[in-house]
């Protein structure tokens, strides 16, 4: 490490260790025949989840054991809320593409401090694709900086779901619907890449599926907001969070913010405490 690093470059090489080491676990269900099961709410789950979720706790709390933590597949503790840096992990994100031997799921983990994402891992195993990004440490792919690469005039890749696209469409908004990418987590890190232009998330993604694409999209000096309530706080009680979109373009604000608005509405008040420990995403 250089005599100078950022100030969460060591978190940083902990999780990108970590999920490579999580990656090689999970290779090892993926395109087998697995157990799985439906949730209360009827997201699926499945044994390599369950297995990636208890080596990333062990891991990760044994080098940090005074960090908190918060996964999509451990029940909710709440002494989290007392600790300064709080790991968020989802162990499998898109567990549905998993399960179907798609290649686009993620291993997603991020470090939160006082409600701020600063470090965070999208990591893609079966296409052999790292994210990361250090809060002041920038963000890369494999190791090099990540660079927005989009062809200049095309019109913007928008993958929306069908009552979004029906608003934007409303609205006069000229774009090419994209590939919905089944990890919530890869699809908006694609506006960083430049595949996409923009990506939109329904009410009630959790902090799992968003807080380590947060950190690299900041990084990278795009928009990215709760439509209702700005840039999402994380590790609060209420761990769920309204419509979504990351942005590449600012024009574009405008007409994604209110399609999504129009569509899922913005919470009167902040959900019930009761209710967020068992709603999951969409888009598990």
């Amino acid at each position: 490490m250089p005599a100078f690093a950022p100030p969460y470059e060591d978190d940083l090489e902990l999780l990108r260790a970590t999920a490579v080491s999580a990656g090689i676990i999970a290779a090892g269900y993926f395109r087998r025949d697995i157990k799985s099961w439906n949730k209360e709410n009827a997201s699926p789950v499945s044994e390599a989840d369950i297995v990636v979720d208890r080596y990333l706790a062990a891991s990760l709390l044994n080098a940090r054991p005074n960090y908190g933590w918060l996964s999509e597949e451990t029940a909710d503790n709440p002494s989290r809320l007392d600790c300064d840096r709080v790991f968020v992990v989802d162990p499998i994100d898109g567990t549905r593409a998993f399960l179907r031997g798609e290649d686009c799921w993620t291993i997603c983990i991020a470090v939160v401090e006082k409600g701020i994402p600063v470090a965070g891992v999208v990591y893609a195993p079966a296409r052999d694709e790292m994210y990361e990004a250090s809060l002041g440490g920038g963000a890369r792919l494999n190791g090099v900086e990540l660079v927005r690469n989009r062809r200049a005039g095309s019109a913007p890749l928008i993958p929306a779901p069908g009552a979004v696209h029906q608003e934007l469409q409303a609205a006069g908004l000229n774009y090419t619907r994209g590939p919905m990418y089944p990890s919530l987590a890869y699809r908006l890190i694609q506006v960083a890449t430049g595949k996409l232009d923009a990506a939109v998330a329904r009410r009630g993604s959790q902090d799992w599926d968003i807080a380590a694409a947060a950190v690299i999209l900041s990084e990278c000096g795009l928009d990215f907001a709760d439509v209702c309530t700005g840039f999402p706080q994380f590790n609060r009680r209420d761990v769920r969070h309204g419509a979504l979109a990351a942005l590449s373009d600012m024009s574009l604000k405008p007409l994604v913010h209110a399609a999504l608005i129009t569509v899922y509405g913005c919470p009167a008040e902040p959900m019930g405490e009761a209710e967020h420990i068992s709603s999951t995403s969409m888009d598990s």
